[in-house]
Parts: structure tokens; sequence; C-alpha cells
């Protein structure tokens, strides 16, 4: 699926694009790296308190491979202190990765790689009065923590790492233009905030960027459905693959471009 020099932007942070950058060189194409947003760790007093109480959790449930890392370099104790008896729940096949890297064994991994998938596979287990941990960024979706509570969890939430717009915009601002330019080929979204500080830098060239993305002179992609319902806000219409995987987003994005050309 070769793709002669197809320029692809890549809108995750820095550290963790290598992935997408791999295959889409693999494949021939061209790989822009520019950050719409930026992770950093944090040690709040929430993930203090898991720690502190990691012997009496039941369950842990981690839902990016960034949570694993802040929640360990915050605790590196952890993993010894946990109840050797608690099950852990992932999403992702990245996060399964670090969580197995860090010595912690994955119970339980939803067939789809959302939060969704993951509640209702929960819904096998009997989760009353179970002590359930959930490091995570603060601006994630309540979904998991509301159904949770329904089964009657009692559920520890702790704000782990925090998303935020990078501090330097100039190369959003660059890539905005490469849009309204058509400089680019396709551009790929991996979180609601990756597409939502797009079109916050920029300001009011974001009907242009709305125009050229949605009348897919330049392909928009999304990981998955969440990501997708914030570019429908925006009236563009995503490629989605059907697993939610960036191997497999890009992967799609390819398989339109063959589309597009037959």
């Amino acid at each position: 699926m070769e793709m002669k020099n197809k320029i692809i932007a890549v809108t995750r942070p820095k550290d963790r694009a290598q992935e997408a950058v791999d295959i889409i060189e693999k494949h021939g194409g061209k790989a822009l790296v520019v950050p719409t947003l930026e992770l950093k760790k944090l040690c709040t007093e929430s993930l203090m308190k898991i720690c502190k109480i990691a012997d009496k959790l039941d369950w842990v449930i981690f839902t990016s491979p960034f949570a694993v890392d802040a929640l360990l370099e915050c605790c590196p104790q952890f993993p010894k202190k946990l109840n050797k008896n608690a099950k852990i729940a992932v999403i992702g096949p990245k996060t399964k990765k670090t969580v197995i890297e860090k010595g912690l064994k994955v119970d339980v991994e939803p067939p789809e790689y959302v939060t969704e998938s993951l509640i209702e596979t929960l819904k096998n287990y009997d989760m009353k009065d179970k002590n359930v941990a959930i490091p995570r960024t603060k601006a994630a979706r309540k979904t998991l923590i509301k159904s949770l509570e329904e089964m009657g969890a009692n559920v520890y939430v702790a704000e782990a790492y925090k998303s935020t717009l990078p501090k330097d915009v100039s190369k959003i601002k660059k890539l905005i233009n490469k849009i309204i330019n058509n400089e680019i080929d396709a551009i790929t979204f991996t979180s609601p905030l990756t597409v939502k500080n797009l079109f916050k830098v920029a300001g009011n060239k974001k009907d242009e960027v709305i125009k050229v993305l949605s009348s897919k002179k330049v392909l928009a992609a999304a990981i998955g459905p969440i990501t997708a319902n914030t570019l429908f806000e925006y009236a563009i219409v995503p490629i989605i693959p059907h697993k939610y995987t960036v191997r497999e987003m890009i992967l799609e994005i390819f398989r339109e471009f063959r589309r597009m050309e037959d």
C-alpha cells in the first residue's frame, strides 16, 4: 500500500507520535508531526491517595499509557503495594503493553478500545462495594465513573496528568496555513482535545480550515468515535478505522487515497 509522498499531519504529543511516523514512512508517505496538545504528568493528592490505599483496591482501570506512567512515577512502590487479588482493566493495546512492561498483569480488556466497550465488559463482574481506582486526566469524560457507581462500586478518581495547549503554537499556526493552502494530504486526530486545540489556535481562520477538511481536500481522520464526534461538531466527517488504533487509522487513510485515485 504505497502512498508516494502523501503528507500526513500527526497532532499527537511528540513523545507518542513515533508509531504513526513509522507507519506513514513505511508506506511511502511523509509525516508532519505538529502536536496540538502537551501531556504533563502530575503527582496530585488524589494520586497519592490511590498509592496509600493500594492494598485495599479491588480494581485499577487504566485508560491510557500516560496514566500508567504518571501513577508509577508518583508512586514507584504501587506494584508491590497493590492488593494481590486486585484486577487490572485497560483500554487499548498500548495501555496493555505499558502495564505489562511495569510488571503488572492485565486481567480485563474490552473488545473495542473505547470506554463504552469497557463498561459493557465490566458488567460481567460483581462491582458492588468494590474499591476501584482510576488514574486519568481531569478533562476525561465522566461516563466510566457514573457507570461504575451505578454498579455499586466505590470509585477513587485521581488526576494523574493534564492535557494542555503547547506553549509555543507557532508550528500549529503553520499547520493551519498548510491545511488552508492544501499543502498536506491528511491530518490525524487521536483525542477530542487534539481537534479542539487546532481550532482554538485557528481563531478567525477556523471557517477556512473547516471548509477544506469538510470538502475532503485535506482528509481528516479520527482514531475512534469519541474523537469523531468532536469533528462532527465542526461539520467535518472524518475517516474512522474499524479498529481504534493509530495503525488502523493510518492504513484507513491510505485505503481512502487508493479509492480516490481509482
